[in-house]
């Protein structure tokens, strides 16, 4: 490496996954061309790589906020977009950052590809958890999650996280602002056993969260995606303590498995007819038409109603999402709740966003497999797009829940009274 050259990440190596830095280099020559690369392995062990070619300034400069990428993973001015266009070397595989203790390590390098020689390097520790944040894995009655809970005596909102596939970097980054979060599956069994799903552990989870010592809210938020999103309107519809649900690309009624309460069926599955699924050369597929129409006499029954809920809701579309139609299901559900004189709720939609909507900065995501399917699926969005839409859909996500899940100090003055007398 060359000794002169510095490459700098500001305004730390070590940052919050979803904050952003600023990736500048130095003592170069002068108009002087490089590539600056970027790569990380993920969870699985798969390595994810970027890279993009620069040339310096007169003074041997190169800033990623200022300057423009000349060709390589992308072009033009992107700050982040070294990290936004890590790809694997193998088609329909997601980067997987599932576990929160360890930090997203990428190695930023800058390479003089004429004379095939590393010039700098630098590691950027990218954390999911912030100092002072707790994490509790908990296995309790019939539910389990991790739970995650912010320094300091509170009192603080408590937020659910729900996902298909358990993943503890959504909470983490929650609990960073200030939430008391509990993540976990809605799928507390075997997924390939499964014939039906119950609330009835979700909702053993809510009473959990609310008794959390530094939780000051009676109610809880829930942060959903996909077919957890329609869980969580079942939830807020049916099970009592739901103040806020924020939905995410998913459908408006309960689909592929029925959904039991209290030792009843409460909804039936809307199904997706495999013959509508449409094949595409990379292997992956296309599901966006192959669900049912919940809208259809014969499946209007599966309808989550969440004109019963009593709870507010923000609605978060990408409307080229290419799994299932999640903005025509919000659109129908903004109407039938306008039809009916409702105003708990908002909406945004993202066009040229895909299904696959997560906190920002981390690596596009265009197909992977679907466990209900079992094959790859597209999932859509054009990359750079779509991954603007996540930085502003995180700000709206925090705003919301802030809004809408409310502390009672003397609550938690109470719990805490409790918990000191009992210790």
């Amino acid at each position: 490496m060359s000794s002169q050259v510095r490459l700098r990440l500001l305004p730390s190596d070590r940052c919050l996954y979803d904050e952003p830095i600023q990736v500048k280099v130095s003592h170069l020559r002068s108009r002087q061309v490089v590539t600056i690369k970027a790569s990380s392995t993920d969870e699985k062990g798969v390595l994810f790589s970027s890279s993009a070619t620069y040339r310096a300034d007169g003074n041997g400069d190169i800033d990623l906020v200022r300057d423009a990428s000349l060709s390589g993973s992308y072009v033009g001015v992107e700050p982040m977009g070294l990290l936004r266009t890590l790809k694997p070397n193998t088609l329909n595989t997601l980067f997987i950052k599932e576990e929160a203790l360890e930090p997203h390590m990428v190695k930023f390098s800058v390479h003089d590809e004429e004379q095939d020689q590393i010039l700098a390097e630098v590691t950027n520790e990218r954390l999911l958890m912030a100092d002072g944040v707790s994490r509790v894995s908990v296995k309790e009655g019939n539910f389990r999650g991790v739970l995650f809970t912010p320094p300091g005596t509170g009192p603080f909102p408590a937020v659910l996280d729900l996902s298909t596939i358990m993943s503890e970097r959504r909470a983490a980054l929650l609990a960073n602002k200030g939430f008391v979060v509990l993540t976990l599956s809605v799928f507390q069994e075997n997924l390939g056993n499964l014939k039906m799903l119950h609330l009835d552990p979700l909702e053993e989870a809510i009473i959990f969260l609310l008794q959390q010592p530094k939780v000051g809210s009676k109610r809880i938020g829930i942060v959903s995606k996909s077919k957890a999103a329609d869980v969580a309107l079942s939830l807020a519809a049916f099970v009592p303590g739901v103040e806020a649900v924020v939905w995410i690309s998913g459908c408006s009624a309960n689909t592929t498995f029925p959904l039991f309460y209290k030792k009843r069926q409460i909804l039936p599955a809307l199904m997706f007819d495999a013959k509508k699924v449409i094949p595409t050369q990379s292997g992956a597929v296309i599901g966006k038409y192959a669900m049912h129409d919940p809208l259809k006499e014969e499946n209007r029954a599966s309808v989550v109603p969440i004109e019963k809920a009593n709870a507010h809701f923000l609605f978060v579309a990408p409307e080229d999402d290419l799994c299932w139609d999640s903005y025509t299901y919000m659109m129908e559900m903004m109407e039938r709740l306008q039809r009916l004189g409702k105003t708990n709720f908002e909406s945004v939609c993202y066009p040229k966003a895909g299904h696959f909507l997560e906190p920002p900065y981390g690596p596009f995501c265009p197909s992977s497999l679907n466990r209900f399917i079992k094959k790859p699926v597209l999932w859509g969005g054009e990359s750079r797009t779509h991954a603007a839409a996540e930085v502003d859909m995180w700000k709206k996500i925090q705003e919301f829940l802030k809004s809408h899940v409310s502390c009672d100090p003397v609550q938690t003055d109470a719990k805490l009274q409790i918990k000191s007398e009992c210790e």
